[in-house]
């Protein structure tokens, strides 16, 4: 099972350019919302037609701009779930389960198939019902065991819990598992979620502007991000521009300081990121040593979070701005920094407008050079 995706759309905010090649595997496509993730799944249904390039699943060509092939949406037998389902009104839950099953299969086997799907997904003795009577979670349910019943050559899923409270997600999580585990060949996974895509994606396609910048493994993506949007996806708090300027050293205009860093600095190298539990006090200067001054703190039930601001800023950097002047800018200034109150030792957890030493590791912070 496989799936070969090299196509081009041009569209009103960005151009959409993806080469994609699949096993049997789960990838997901982790961005910001209106990046190209879910047109991307269209073009491969049928739904959307690209300007050039060509897709083929499992061997047989869905779409060739050169050789003038573009299948039907019924021709290409895929299956996409919506974040509405979007299921049959008018029909109960064996039709609808049932709907995607071609003319070609018996009544006997038809039936075969639809009670099978129905027992897989817990909805025995809901045969009669419509999708009005149901739950939210019951209707996902049926979308999921109408899916496997078309016998797809490729699953795809967008953004099928976004509609669900954080409650009914966890649960229903469960029987993706299941569709997961019954489904053998590619599936696509849309997602802006880091942890949901995680928890399901061999691979994860990080997708900026309909581009791939990022092809990466879920553990991969997290602990060691490629891309500047790698970075912010895997759920990092801090990242910023930056230039390199010695071999294990860059400048970050924003913070108006110079890093160092574990490993050699490439020449191109576009920004570096820090996560905010990756930050600790110290007794005072040394090598990514920096005093620093509490601007903001805000406090959960486990965490306190701490707005820094460095006191010794480079003459170089940007101006410094006050919240006042420019609330982004001020924030771009700042680092994030996380203290986990049941477990990080301190003898006092830093209060608004206190001045301190922080320390930076420089073993863990992240490169990126796109």
């Amino acid at each position: 099972m496989s799936l070969e995706v090299n196509i081009r759309k041009k569209l009103a905010s960005f151009d959409l350019v993806v080469d994609l090649t699949a096993e049997s595997e789960t990838v997901g496509f982790l961005g910001a919302s209106g990046c190209g993730k879910s047109y991307t799944l269209r073009c491969i249904a049928g739904v959307e037609t690209p300007d050039e390039g060509r897709i083929v699943v499992n061997g047989k060509v869905f779409f060739d701009s050169e050789q003038k092939i573009n299948l039907s949406p019924q021709q290409r037998k895929t299956a996409l779930l919506f974040q509405n389902y979007q299921l049959f009104p008018n029909l109960t839950v064996e039709q609808n389960v049932g709907a995607g099953i071609g003319r070609d299969v018996s009544k006997e086997e038809r039936k075969a198939i639809v009670t099978g799907e129905l027992k897989r997904f817990g909805l025995e003795g809901f045969n009669d019902r419509y999708p009005g009577q149901l739950s939210g979670g019951q209707q996902q349910r049926v979308a999921l065991a109408r899916m496997l019943a078309s016998r797809p050559g490729i699953l795809m899923l967008d953004e099928p819990f976004s509609a669900l409270d954080a409650h009914l997600k966890s649960v229903l999580e469960q029987n993706l598992v299941s569709l997961f585990d019954a489904f053998e060949g590619t599936i696509l996974y849309v997602s802006h979620d880091i942890d949901e895509a995680l928890r399901f994606c061999d691979r994860i396609a990080v997708v900026e502007e309909g581009k791939i910048v990022e092809m990466n493994s879920s553990q991969g993506l997290v602990t060691n991000p490629e891309s500047t949007a790698g970075i912010k996806l895997s759920g990092c708090k801090n990242v910023t521009d930056a230039r390199k300027v010695g071999p294990r050293t860059v400048r970050v205009p924003r913070w108006g300081v110079d890093l160092h860093t574990a490993v050699d600095v490439p020449d191109d190298v576009r920004s570096v990121g820090v996560r905010a539990h990756c930050i600790h006090v110290a007794d005072g200067p040394g090598e990514n040593n920096f005093r620093m001054r509490a601007d903001r703190v805000s406090d959960s039930r486990f965490e306190r979070t701490i707005l820094l601001g460095f006191l010794d800023r480079d003459d170089r950097a940007e101006r410094a701005v006050e919240r006042t002047d420019d609330e982004m800018r001020f924030l771009h200034q700042h680092v994030f920094w996380q203290i986990n109150k049941t477990e990080d030792a301190y003898d006092g957890f830093p209060e608004q407008g206190e001045e301190l030493w922080v320390h930076i590791d420089p073993a863990k912070l992240y490169l990126a050079c796109k």
